[in-house]
């Protein structure tokens, strides 16, 4: 028997859940909503362990569901921020190509993002790159006007209240049973079983578990890879003005070790992406006999590691080494030395990794009779996750029978 029963539930108190929950409150007032957050406090996880970077759209295949949503997004979450009074800045950032041989590649960015409806891209020669960033080195850089940052934190903070106006936010509520029938969906929970017209998935790290624990195959197994910072000493801050990146690594789907300069003033210099042991393995020591278990017996992941084990092995020395760490730092920017640099934060990326071993590139949303699951939301999905939530109430009014 449950104790309440509400239209709809979303299970995730993270960016894309609470950006998803906000729309239904906007689209559809009268539904009586639940939000589910396992943890004591939302954002708790992925939206509160970035970079908090407003990302632009410029990586991203054109037509794809993360080209259409992240650039549409960042500019929602610039007014979001905006209206609001949330601190955040449009400052832009660089890539630099420190190699001949990824100039092409540079240019392939730059046509993607004017495929992608970004304006004022262009590309810098060395002597305007140091105009913009003075400490930085390269040959060609690409300039991004429209990247920002601010705080995530503070964003999902304001959704939560948001949502409070006309819906329920239940934190320290993690889902540990989820029953269907042909009128209803139960969600147990250690603080009590919720009954529902329609449920969405945006557990994040867990959401192919709570998938399967609906019944459902989703196909993929969610691998977390944990990024690591280092924070720049206060006094050295000054060799970063906004944000440099290096060009990407097309085999890969991370950006590369860089730098950015926080909402906070604070400039971050990472992270690399090694391979968690757990799915909330912020530490080398957090190691999860579960989670590890279930990576090794999917057959995606011997697929992807034998892809994919040279990258990993060159990740994994920088994240024991700091020498390493810095030296692909220096190759942006040659004056930084070991001494100006101080263990930072860590976060963990939910990734999505298909059977055959491909790490899957774009968002995933899945329906399933009366259920929603989003599978795949990596970066950027806190920047596009008013767009985000928007395309998933979209989903779930033709698929759920929401009105």
């Amino acid at each position: 028997m449950a104790d309440s029963r509400y239209n709809i539930i979303v299970i995730g108190g993270g960016a894309v859940g609470l950006g998803v929950a906000l729309e239904i409150t906007r689209r559809f007032p009268r539904q009586r909503l639940l939000v589910l957050e396992k943890e004591d406090r939302v954002a708790r996880h992925q939206s509160g362990h970035n970079s908090g970077v407003i990302h632009s759209g410029v990586y991203y295949k054109p037509g794809s569901l993360k080209a259409r949503l992240c650039v549409a997004g960042a500019a929602a979450m610039v007014e979001f921020c905006r209206e609001h009074g949330i601190p955040h800045q449009v400052c832009g950032k660089v890539i630099v190509a420190t190699k001949e041989e990824e100039i092409p590649r540079l240019e392939e960015l730059r046509q993607r993002g004017e495929a992608n409806g970004l304006t004022g891209l262009r590309m810098v020669g060395a002597e305007e790159l140091r105009e913009i960033e003075p400490h930085a080195a390269g040959l060609k850089a690409l300039l991004v006007p429209s990247t920002g940052v601010t705080d995530y934190a503070l964003v999902c903070a304001k959704y939560a209240e948001l949502i409070a106006t006309s819906g329920c936010v239940l934190t320290s509520a993690a889902a540990t049973g989820i029953k269907r029938s042909a009128s209803e969906i139960v969600v147990e929970t250690p603080r009590g079983a919720f009954a529902t017209d329609a449920l969405i998935n945006c557990a994040g790290l867990y959401s192919d578990r709570l998938s399967r624990m609906a019944g459902d195959d989703p196909g993929v197994m969610i691998v977390p890879f944990r990024g690591e910072y280092y924070d720049l000493v206060p006094e050295r801050a000054a060799l970063v003005r906004a944000l440099i990146y290096p060009v990407p690594d097309p085999r890969f789907p991370f950006l590369g070790v860089h730098f950015t300069r926080r909402i906070t003033g604070k400039v971050d210099a990472g992270p690399n992406a090694v391979l968690a042991l757990a799915r909330e393995g912020y530490r080398h020591r957090d190691i999860n006999l579960r989670d590890l278990a279930g990576s090794l017996a999917f057959p995606g992941f011997w697929r992807m590691a034998r892809q994919h084990w040279r990258n990993g092995l060159g990740e994994w020395h920088r994240s024991l080494s700091k020498a390493a760490f810095v030296r692909a730092l220096q190759r942006l920017l040659p004056e930084i030395g070991e001494k100006d640099l101080v263990p930072g934060g860590s976060g963990v990326r939910a990734q999505a990794l298909k059977p055959d071993g491909a790490l899957v590139d774009d968002f995933q949303f899945v329906p399933s009779g009366k259920m929603l699951h989003v599978l795949n939301v990596p970066s950027p999905a806190a920047t596009a996750s008013l767009t985000i939530g928007k395309a998933i109430v979209d989903m779930a009014a033709k698929n759920l029978g929401l009105n």
